[in-house]
């Protein structure tokens, strides 16, 4: 089977922020730590800072910017780094992007701006704002359970004309509306929801951007590779043997962020508290997470 383009690779983590145990501070050798582990031995790609999970709503400026200089030092120059730029004031997301491409970053993540629900044209006009400051390619996010305002189909078809806007992370749960806008441009479609990483590659996206990631990358990944050998029954299979964790992590009533560090945690791994306003997983929930992780890592 042919494999579209995937302009940052294929399986990319949306990595959580680790940080000191007071949770004052990034973690920068546990930051260090995470995302060496997250791309060795054919595990992730590339990985995705400052996003959802890496709690960019409670992250400082200086800090998102360490976070990118701190993770492009551990993994070198070859492991496309994205980081996330997106906020509810298009000024200060184009400050955010040139931060980002002056800390070394490769693309940036821009989501649409919250809370103030802007109506298409002024949606078009922000994320034609943010890539014309900067030098390197964008990864449209549309989240509009989180944001309040959908990207809609056709004003991704016109920001596809922009040389600049080369990806999307697709969290709108649109089959139809993805599949329409992938057979009509060269855009990358990136699936966001874990629970989509196949169907969508099987309507030509090229692979995922996944919070699970943090916690089980070839598991995820399996399920492309075998995909993209041809052997559907195989790729479903691998799928399917994910869904439980995906469900626990991704739809049990807690933020992919509280869930991931709590996995991690229990797996010895950097990931220290979440910031204010989460609250951490309750032991019983961090008790399925890892028993439901283990059983995915037998059948693996």
């Amino acid at each position: 089977m042919t494999t579209p383009a995937a302009p940052f690779g294929r399986a990319l983590c949306a990595m959580i922020t680790p940080f000191t145990p007071r949770g004052d501070a990034l973690d920068l050798p546990g930051v260090q730590q995470l995302a060496s582990r997250l791309v060795s031995n054919g595990g992730c790609d590339g990985l995705v800072l400052n996003g959802t999970t890496g709690e960019s709503p409670t992250t400082s400026d200086a800090e998102k910017t360490a976070l990118v200089r701190a993770v492009r030092e551990a993994v070198g120059p070859d492991v496309p780094v994205l980081t996330g730029v997106g906020s509810a004031h298009t000024a200060h997301t184009v400050e955010l992007a040139r931060q980002a491409e002056l800390a070394g970053a490769d693309g940036l993540l821009v989501v649409s701006p919250y809370y103030s629900r802007p109506p298409q044209a002024a949606l078009e006009a922000h994320f034609r704002r943010v890539a014309d400051s900067v030098g390197v390619p964008v990864m449209l996010y549309d989240i509009p359970g989180r944001t309040g305002v959908r990207i809609e189909p056709d004003t991704v078809l016109r920001l596809a004309e922009h040389p600049r806007i080369t990806a999307l992370k697709d969290c709108a749960f649109d089959l139809l509306g993805s599949a329409k806008v992938i057979a009509s441009t060269g855009l990358a479609y990136y699936a966001g929801s874990e629970e989509l990483n196949l169907p969508l590659r099987a309507v030509g996206a090229v692979g995922f951007v996944s919070t699970v990631a943090n916690a089980a990358p070839h598991a995820l990944r399996a399920a492309l590779d075998a995909y993209d050998r041809g052997d559907v029954a195989a790729a479903t299979r691998h799928h399917g043997r994910t869904l439980p964790l995906v469900e626990l992590m991704m739809a049990a009533g807690l933020p992919g962020t509280v869930t991931a560090k709590a996995l991690l945690t229990a797996l010895g791994l950097p990931a220290g508290p979440v910031r204010e306003p989460l609250q951490p997983a309750a032991t019983e929930v961090t008790d399925g997470l890892l028993a439901a992780y283990e059983e995915l890592t037998r059948q693996d």
